[in-house]
């Protein structure tokens, strides 16, 4: 059996898991094996509301007062139980904050191996091969094991949820998980926001990112006009972060967030692979860049060669239009 565990998101499945079910069925096909949709904890119910057009064998609901706000003791306890019992082969998760939280203490409770932040799947034979960079993603390792169990976490966009097959679970079950009140040993904070206003570039389907070619934080105004002409939001490469012209939540890449929007419209980045690797499952690429060799042109599908000094003003007014 496979397993992918859905998290919540304010009340909806997480895009991450959204991609973990994509996973799922690609892995549930080629290995054949059964799939099976877990919707563990908060919002549970409404997950598997969400989650019953989603084409798989089963869909399982665990549900329990004690995880109903997430914790990571009573979040990787009730796991634990579950993967005892139920015995999958793998089970996938989305790399999100909450699972690098608590799915390392799964790893430790059962003594199984956890492959983490996956960007890529093949395969040698039947066997399937994990990718995951290493180093700053400097490298990648190939990882395989045959262990009998193993839990997998996928970076943002190694999967598309766009090829999210439909169909709806042949059974759907519950799952009684058992907790006590003396289980929970910590306290956890409130859900991770990316800022006071709840700024999450993971589910922006339209991102804006300015690099070290913008020369000049009196310039980053320009940019912000064009983002907010299209309804997008604003994103950045490391270097403007370091210089302070915008807030780490505002970064993307290795060091920064991973996402996968509809459009990325990358503005005076080149393209070093540190950012790329946070953004290269974009739906669709945008770069505007003087140089016409600059890296992020190998992996964009519109290519704008020019100063951005005339090019965004001019986008922006048309725009506007």
């Amino acid at each position: 059996m496979i397993l992918v565990v859905l998290e919540n998101q304010r009340g909806n499945i997480h895009a991450f898991s959204q991609e973990a079910v994509v996973a799922g069925q690609q892995l549930s096909e080629k290995l054949g094996l059964d799939l099976s949709i877990l919707c563990l904890g908060e919002n549970a119910s409404s997950l598997r509301d969400q989650a019953s057009d989603y084409k798989a064998k089963n869909l399982i609901l665990a549900q329990h007062d004690i995880i109903n706000t997430y914790s990571a003791d009573g979040y990787s306890k009730a796991l634990s139980q579950i993967v005892s019992e139920l015995s999958p082969k793998y089970v996938l998760m989305g790399h999100s904050y909450m699972v690098r939280d608590f799915l390392p203490r799964v790893s430790a409770k059962l003594d199984i191996p956890f492959v983490s932040d996956i960007i890529a799947v093949e395969y040698d034979g039947d066997s399937p091969i994990f990718s995951r960079q290493v180093f700053n993603a400097k490298l990648a390792t190939k990882v395989k094991t045959t262990s009998d169990t193993v839990l997998l976490s996928f970076q943002s966009a190694a999967f598309s949820s766009d090829d999210m097959q439909i169909g709806g679970s042949e059974n759907q079950s519950d799952f009684s998980v058992n907790l006590e009140a003396s289980d929970i040993k910590s306290d956890s904070e409130a859900e991770f926001q990316e800022s006071a206003s709840g700024v999450d570039l993971t589910t922006a389907e339209l991102i804006v990112s300015v690099g070290r070619g913008i020369e000049s934080q009196d310039n980053l105004p320009l940019v912000e006009s064009l983002a907010s002409a299209m309804g997008a939001e604003i994103a950045s490469s490391r270097p403007v972060v370091d210089m302070g012209w915008l807030p780490p939540y505002r970064q993307i890449g290795s060091s920064g967030q991973a996402v996968s929007p509809k459009l990325y419209l990358s503005v005076g980045i080149s393209g070093a692979i540190q950012h790329v690797v946070g953004m290269k499952g974009s739906k669709t690429i945008m770069a505007i860049n003087k140089d016409e060799d600059a890296p992020i042109f190998e992996i964009a599908d519109y290519a704008i060669i020019g100063d951005l000094m005339e090019i965004v003003p001019k986008l922006t007014e048309e725009i506007q239009k």
